[in-house]
Parts: structure tokens; C-alpha cells; sequence
């Protein structure tokens, strides 16, 4: 049997054919679209829906003959998407605007008060997406849209996540009540939750707004995991992909908890999914509790059963790439030798919030900051402080997340980026001071062609399908040595990440001194 993994990126969607009996992934074909970002506001990043689809299909039919197949052979489709990635629409579920990517933070002052009345009043759903509710999200960009688009409010239906928008189209679903509305983006997102009957109570989101009233009643649609199915392929899709009509289609989900499934993820596992910016997902225990700063904790959001946990960063390989392009090189080049630097050994420490910071403080007005220069520092010394930054950082978010009340959980490096930077993955195990586990293939697709798979009826459980479709794994061990100096280093960090984030004392005479004696011990190796 072939089926068909579809992952929408940032800048393009790629899709993957895959044959359920050998694993063997079959072709993969990739195709872009723009994203709109403007000089005059640089909190807003967008994208049309027409664009996502005709790259679709022209990834979809080149896929097909790459692997010389004909598309009736295809036995099921299943797409993620970026999220929150919100879209308007009428009536019809046709769009009224393009979207509002997850990249796009103009809703921050939406969300500053989505989440002041929710502490003032207690809101339960807010404590479960940790406790601030973020410019990223759903709500949020909603809001934005009723007060910054008078006139299309009359014409307002609801609004979809990508990965509910494209089902819905591929499957020619034109009845609200027909939409299929995924958990993963609902939960996360969209404060969904079952202990308050689904989503947040309609009269406080009247009180944060009266554009807000009835809002709830146009987000209507079947909300289900992703073991469920949207629907069916749509003669009209079915033309235009060149793909048999009928087959079925899964709810769909965001990109990085369908990554982390394609990764090889368990119950217990955390994956770092990592790329322009990293998403951080986990699988805990039916019951485990919310916690301050994470992005959301969702019941059935990555597996039915399980309990999704998810957290990230705003900004990763974009900040690798903007100190190579700044130097006037490239990331594998300034990241040459920098394994053999020992713990803080570039002397400088970066905090990376270029973009802000999704968690633990959720914060987009956040810049970064990069401490302890010199005269002699280079562009590669920034990369090794800035790659050291991204791991504490994740050290700091692993802490959080374990604090709910996981096991020492295993770290799993997946996403783009892992694949073609060993540094970062051992400097990851020394900071994390536990194995990092790396697919040896990207796994970009394999999770979208493992919900197509059981969707098409080829494994009974997602377990066997991850047995035979996901890539084995290398194993990175923290090196003898380092655990010292990353812990003295790691206890610099966290008092600097703190101060700076949330005003916690901290002795700021002590921060250049002790940066300089890292320098120090780093030089003498050299």
C-alpha cells in the first residue's frame, strides 16, 4: 500500500510517498510560496490559502512521477500544517484575508488582554496553556482581525487552523457543523479542554472584548483526535492532485507533534523539533497537570491516550542563520571545530530571543543579548554561544516540563536541522547530560504518512506503523569531562534568563567576570 504524507513548512510544503509493507519512502517533491512580510510592520508575516494549495498539488503530481506510480495507487492523504496559522472565512469557507502565520505576532496586545483578565478571574483554560495566552494564538489573531477589518466583519463566519482548513477544502466540506476541528490546534491553541466543557466560556471572552460575543457558536465543527477522519478526498482535489477520489483523509495536526510521532517518539520522550524556530513536544500520562509557561497540555493532542505537552522557541535555525549570514558565511562553516571548545569556552553567553521567547516566559518583547565581548571575538565564537544558548535554554524547558511529574524523559533531536549539524546535537547531550537520540534520516513526512497509514487501514495501531516506517536513530552521549563546566555554566545562565525575563535578583558584577574566566579556560585549550 502507498500513502501520502503532506507537511506544510514556513515557506514550503513538501510531500512524501511512502510504501506501508517495506518503509521504503518512495519519492519526495517540494514546492514554495511566499511569505508576506512588510518594512512598514515587521510583527506580521502571512500567507494565501490559493498559494498553499497550488503548491500542493504541484508537489503532489511531481511526487507521483517521481516515483512512478500511477496516483490511484495513492491510498490515503494526510496533511500538516504550521500552527497557530489562522485563516477568516465566509459562509462558504471561502477566505476573507490571507492567513495569520504563527510567525505573525501582530495580536500582542490581544493577547496581553486575553490573558490579564484570565488571571483576574481564575480562568482554568488558561492555566492550562501555562498561564499566559500567547500573540501567537488563535484568539488572539481573531481579535486582531474583528478590530482591524470593520468591514468584513459582517461577512466573518469562523476561523480555521491550516491544517482544519485544508482537510476541510481537500474534502469539499462547505457545512460549519461538518468542520473538522483538530484537538492538537483546539487544545493548544485555542484553550479547548474537557474539564470546562470545550472551549473557554463565551461570557469571558464577551468581557475581553463585545467583538467576541457569539464567537464561540461560529467555531462549531466536530473536534476529534487524529485517529479520526475529516472525510474523503473530493473529485475536484482528487483532479487536481492526480489522486483517486475517496480516499480518506485524517484529522490533521500541527507539523511538529506529527514530526515527533515520524521521529520515533514514545510516551515518556521528548522531542526538540528543530528548525527556523523549535517546537518542543512530549507525551505524559493521562493526568498530568498544567504547568506555569509550558504552551499547552492536551489530552489525545500527538496520540490518543496520552497526554500532549508542548513548548518551543521562537527563533533557532533563523538565529544560526542570521550570525552566518552577518558574517558573510555559512552555518557549517562557522560551526567547523567548535566541538572541541570546552564548556563556555567561547567566553560568551547568548540569550537567544531574536524573536522573543515562547517558553518558559512567554514574552515577544523580548531581543537578544549576547554578553561577554572582546576585541578577538569572531562569528564563530557568537555561533558556539549562540548553539550553548539554544541547549540551556531547552535544559530550562526540560526542567519545566519534567516538574509535572515525568521520568527523566529521553531526549530526541528532530525537524531539519539535526540531520546536518553533529555540533549542536553533542553539545545538546553535554548540556542536557543525557543521550540525545537523532533520526539518521529527516522524519519531515514520516508522520504524516504514519496517520495516513492507519487511516488507510495498513497497521492497527500507530506504534506498528512507527516499527516499520520511521528512520533508525544515532545516539549522541554526553562526553566525559564536561559535565562540571556545564553545570557552573548552566547556573550563569538560568540566574541571567531569569533576571533579564522575569526581574529576578541577580548579581550582575558577577555575569562579565565569570564569562571571562570561561574564556580564559577556553583559550588554554585551544
Amino acid at each position: 500500500m502507498i500513502v501520502a504524507g503532506v507537511d506544510f513548512g514556513t515557506l514550503s510544503v513538501r510531500v512524501t510517498l511512502m510504501e506501508t509493507e517495506t518503509g521504503a519512502t518512495l519519492a519526495g517533491a517540494t514546492s514554495g510560496y511566499a511569505l508576506k512580510r512588510s518594512a512598514a510592520d515587521p510583527l506580521l508575516g502571512a500567507q494565501a490559502h490559493a498559494d498553499h494549495m497550488t503548491a500542493l498539488a504541484a508537489a503532489m503530481r511531481e511526487a507521483v512521477a517521481k516515483a512512478g506510480i500511477d496516483g490511484d495507487r495513492v491510498a490515503a492523504l494526510a496533511c500538516d500544517t504550521t500552527g497557530s496559522s489562522v485563516v477568516m472565512v465566509d459562509e462558504d469557507l471561502q477566505p476573507l484575508a490571507d492567513y495569520y502565520l504563527w510567525c505573525d505576532h501582530r495580536a500582542h496586545h490581544e493577547a496581553a488582554q486575553i490573558t490579564a483578565l484570565g488571571r483576574a478571574e481564575g480562568l482554568a483554560a488558561l492555566d492550562w496553556c501555562g498561564g499566559t495566552y500567547s500573540h501567537e494564538w488563535g484568539y488572539a489573531k481573531v481579535l486582531h482581525f474583528l478590530r482591524h477589518n470593520p468591514g468584513l466583519r459582517n461577512r466573518f463566519a469562523t476561523a480555521l487552523e491550516h491544517c482544519d482548513m485544508v482537510a476541510a477544502t481537500l474534502c469539499g466540506i462547505c457545512d460549519l457543523a461538518e468542520l473538522p476541528r483538530s484537538i492538537c490546534a483546539a487544545g493548544h491553541k485555542w484553550m479547548y479542554g474537557a474539564p470546562w466543557g470545550g472551549l473557554p466560556p463565551q461570557d469571558f471572552l464577551s468581557r475581553v472584548d463585545p467583538l467576541f460575543d457569539g464567537i464561540n457558536d461560529r467555531l462549531a465543527g466536530r473536534f476529534v483526535t487524529s485517529d479520526a477522519i475529516a472525510g474523503h478526498l473530493s473529485p475536484e482535489w482528487a483532479e487536481k492532485l492526480g489522486l483517486r477520489p475517496g480516499i480518506p483523509i485524517p484529522v490533521g495536526a500541527f507539523d511538529a507533534h506529527w514530526d515527533a510521532i515520524g521521529a520515533g517518539a514514545r510516551p515518556g520522550d521528548i522531542v526538540n523539533v528543530v528548525g527556523t524556530s523549535t517546537c518542543i513536544i512530549a507525551m505524559g500520562p493521562q493526568g498530568f497537570p498544567p504547568v506555569p509557561g509550558l504552551c499547552g497540555v492536551v489530552p489525545g493532542s500527538v496520540l490518543p491516550g496520552w497526554t500532549g505537552i508542548e513548548a518551543g522557541q521562537s527563533a533557532t535555525g533563523d538565529v544560526f542563520e542570521a550570525i552566518a549570514r552577518r558574517a558573510g558565511s555559512d552555518v557549517a562553516t562557522l560551526c567547523e571545530g567548535l566541538d572541541r571548545l570546552p564548556p563556555g569556552g567561547s567566553g560568551l553567553m547568548r540569550l537567544n530571543w531574536d524573536n522573543g521567547d515562547r517558553t518558559v516566559l512567554v514574552r515577544s518583547d523580548l531581543g537578544a543579548v549576547t554578553l561577554g565581548w572582546d576585541l578577538n571575538h569572531t562569528a564563530a565564537d557568537e555561533m558556539h554561544a549562540a548553539i550553548e544558548g539554544m541547549a540551556m535554554h531547552v535544559r530550562i524547558i526540560t526542567e519545566r516540563i519534567e516538574s509535572g511529574g515525568m521520568d527523566k524523559a529521553r531526549i530526541v533531536n528532530a525537524g531539519g536541522i539535526p540531520q546536518k549539524n553533529d555540533v549542536l546535537n553533542q553539545i545538546y547531550a553535554d548540556v542536557l547530560e543525557r543521550e540525545v537520540h537523532v533520526p539518521a534520516s529527516s522524519p519531515v513526512g514520516t508522520g504524516s504518512c504514519i496517520f495516513a497509514a492507519v487511516a488507510a487501514g495498513a497497521f492497527d495501531t500507530f506504534e506498528a506503523a512507527q516499527q516499520v516506517l520511521c528512520p533508525p536513530s544515532r545516539v549522541f552521549t554526553p562526553r566525559e569531562g564536561t559535565r562540571a563546566g556545564y553545570d557552573r555554566l548552566f547556573d550563569l545562565f538560568r540566574e541571567v534568563y531569569f533576571g533579564f525575563g522575569e526581574g529576578r535578583a541577580v548579581d550582575l558584577a558577577s555575569v562579565l567576570p565569570r564569562l571571562r574566566a570561561f574564556r580564559l579556560e577556553g583559550a588554554a585549550s585551544r
